[in-house]
């Protein structure tokens, strides 16, 4: 339960930089949500929805005690969002818009 508690605490974090970068005008790097979320009813809505399916994707890891694999897909998401928190504050520094 504990890795589902994980990789559901990263994925918010995940939707909340990704709307982050997304109020800054950067568009989204992955070219599948990209797509999602051009296609969908709202860029938030589509996003929202991909999470829902990867919340389902990792109660399937669980079911089949894939844990391991649940574990290293936390492990990216949480290197994603450092990644994506520094890159936030670097482009909101002054010295990077200088």
């Amino acid at each position: 339960m504990k890795l589902l508690a994980e990789f559901t605490y990263l994925q918010i974090l995940d939707v909340l930089t990704t709307v982050a970068f997304l109020i800054q005008g950067v568009t989204e790097a992955n070219p599948i949500v990209a797509w999602a979320m051009e296609a969908g009813p709202s860029p938030l809505a589509s996003l929202v929805l991909l999470k829902i399916g990867a919340f389902g994707l990792a109660l399937v890891c669980l079911a089949q005690s894939r844990h391991q694999l649940l574990r290293r897909v936390n492990i990216f998401f949480a290197l994603l969002i450092v990644w994506n928190l520094f890159a936030l504050i670097l482009a909101s520094s002054p010295v990077a818009q200088g």
